[in-house]
């Protein structure tokens, strides 16, 4: 056990070398996997933890990374440490070095890091700038662009929520593919109208002084951007099918 109260072992450990190989995993078998419970979760995301060497799998003669259930243990730790403690990931690697030097015990590969305390609201989360870049890997330039266009929003004096931290991680990978700070305003003027689209209707609930209808505003509002997630994703997904021919 470490010190955020997280566990990652090789649940194989006490198998025979074959069973181990033969348990080894395509990235993309990995992302399922991962993908239960950390839905965000990308295959670029997957590759900038292994250059930050965070995880290392094998590789095969024709260069395809294959993970271990050891790996997949490493995995979950990192990301949910990051999600539920919003830990930077030089004192996550620290937290993995010193747990290599444990024992190994035989864990079961469900087996899932569980941080000691979890925020109740991204709001609530103050993370350095500093954090906020090495996290996600990008350069205080780019940060600096995101704030100019509305897309990250600092508060006094400089910290950053976790929400800060999913839209700067969704703006590196989108950026690796060849999209430029430009191209993001239409993310945002597309929120801002779901937005005031969403506040109409949970004004109602939100007037009321009642706790119990703010309550439901709340949930409201989650499952409006749990509905408005699943409309966009949908809606991309059959416009590229078109677009592709499939």
């Amino acid at each position: 056990m470490n010190p955020s109260g997280a566990a990652a072992r090789d649940p194989g450990a006490s198998r025979s070398q074959g069973e181990r190989e033969g348990a080894l995993m395509s990235i993309g078998e990995v992302l399922a996997h991962l993908r239960t419970e950390f839905p965000d979760t990308t295959i670029s995301k997957l590759r900038f933890l292994e250059a930050e060497g965070l995880v290392d799998p094998q590789r095969t003669a024709s260069g395809y990374r294959k993970y271990s259930w050891n790996d997949v243990a490493r995995l979950r730790f990192v990301l949910t440490a990051q999600r539920d403690q919003y830990l930077p990931l030089r004192v996550i690697r620290e937290q993995l070095d010193r747990m290599e030097q444990e024992p190994v015990v035989p864990q079961r590969p469900t087996l899932v890091a569980v941080g000691a305390q979890r925020a109740t609201d991204p709001a609530d989360s103050r993370i350095p700038k500093d954090d906020l870049v090495e996290r996600t890997g990008i350069d205080e330039a780019l940060l600096a662009e995101l704030e100019q266009i509305g897309l990250v929003v600092a508060r006094p004096p400089g910290w950053y929520d976790a929400d800060a931290v999913i839209i700067v991680e969704a703006v590196a990978g989108l950026t690796r593919f060849g999209l430029e700070v430009r191209h993001l305003r239409a993310f945002k003027n597309s929120a801002d109208r779901e937005v005031g689209l969403f506040t109409q209707l949970l004004a109602p609930l939100a007037r009321q002084q009642d706790p119990a209808a703010r309550a439901r505003a709340s949930d409201t509002a989650r499952e409006l951007q749990a509905l408005s997630q699943r409309l966009h994703a949908a809606l991309v997904r059959t416009g590229l099918r078109g677009e592709l021919g499939r």
